[in-house]
């Protein structure tokens, strides 16, 4: 439709302060009440991406969170132009709460080059979005268990109620009352909510940095269920930009975490285009903190 995505009207829409610093407003917060790193890694790229010209392309960044983000206060974004070359150049963005930085990011752009050396992976075969419920879907289906208690069920509903700006269809949703371990692996289809259409491919960049933090880091906790979560946030967040793409046209989010220990888990991620281009790789690094003694049963 001709709803426009609140990520571009709202989220990713800085008010510029001066040359090269902008500030970011919150739309949506997590039950945690840490900003939601998604926001940021976007909010950052659209701050680096004032700061160079139309025909360069972000093919990649690499951020660090390095403070807890206050919900109460507006985020400013204070841009270096690092490097400006022929082929690339380098913008570092500072994130800044309480005149301390919460967030520390690097991004490279290029004009485009073509090249002969071209390969990629191939996209796994999965039922396509129109197939499969959405998570609001799901969450109203767990509801409707009458064996669902009490306290579970507030929670779901608080999540149905959250205002996340993304759409979200789980290819193999777990059972979320269940703590038996599972392979750390995940497949969603994603993309904004409304209509972002044919516009500078920066402007879908900085949307699927904000999708792509959605629930990455919980890839990592599949084989562990049968732990209660005490502590959970994103330590860095590495993306690398391959192909264009729309991001309000459905993606597959391949999440997948090879290894965890020492109270981090590392996850890896690739969002597949629907005709099986490879658009997007990413991969993060978080804290995770859990109780020693395993859950009992949720029902």
């Amino acid at each position: 439709g001709d709803l426009r995505s609140v990520l571009i009207t709202s989220v990713l829409n800085l008010e510029r302060l001066e040359v090269d610093l902008f500030r970011g407003r919150h739309h949506w917060v997590p039950a945690t009440q840490r900003l939601f790193g998604g926001q940021i890694v976007g909010q950052a790229l659209v701050a680096a991406a004032h700061a160079v010209s139309r025909d360069e392309q972000v093919h990649s960044l690499h951020c660090y969170f390095v403070r807890t983000g206050d919900p109460k206060v507006p985020v400013l974004y204070e841009v270096e132009r690092t490097r400006t070359g022929k082929s690339f150049s380098v913008r570092s963005v500072k994130a800044i709460q309480h005149g301390k930085p919460i967030f520390i990011c690097q991004a490279s752009f290029q004009f485009s080059q073509g090249s002969p050396v071209k390969h990629q992976f191939t996209m796994p075969t999965v039922p396509p979005p129109e197939e499969l419920l959405t998570q609001d879907e799901l969450i109203q289906k767990f509801l409707q268990n009458p064996n669902v208690a009490e306290g579970y069920r507030k929670r779901l509903t608080k999540i149905q109620a959250q205002d996340v700006p993304i759409d979200i269809k789980p290819v193999n949703p777990p059972d979320i009352f269940g703590s038996e371990p599972q392979e750390p692996k995940q497949l969603f289809w994603v993309r904004a909510r409304g209509y972002i259409g044919e516009t500078d491919m920066k402007v879908h960049c900085c949307v699927a940095a904000y999708i792509s933090d959605y629930a990455f880091l919980g890839t990592a906790l599949l084989p562990h269920r049968q732990y209660r979560i005490k502590f959970m946030v994103s330590l860095d967040h590495s993306m690398w930009f391959h192909a264009p793409f729309r991001a309000d046209h459905w993606m597959l989010y391949e999440c997948e975490s090879p290894w965890a220990g020492g109270c981090r888990g590392l996850v890896q991620g690739r969002l597949w285009r629907r005709d099986g281009v490879l658009a997007v790789t990413c991969a993060q690094e978080g804290v995770i903190r859990v109780e020693q003694t395993p859950n009992q049963s949720k029902l």
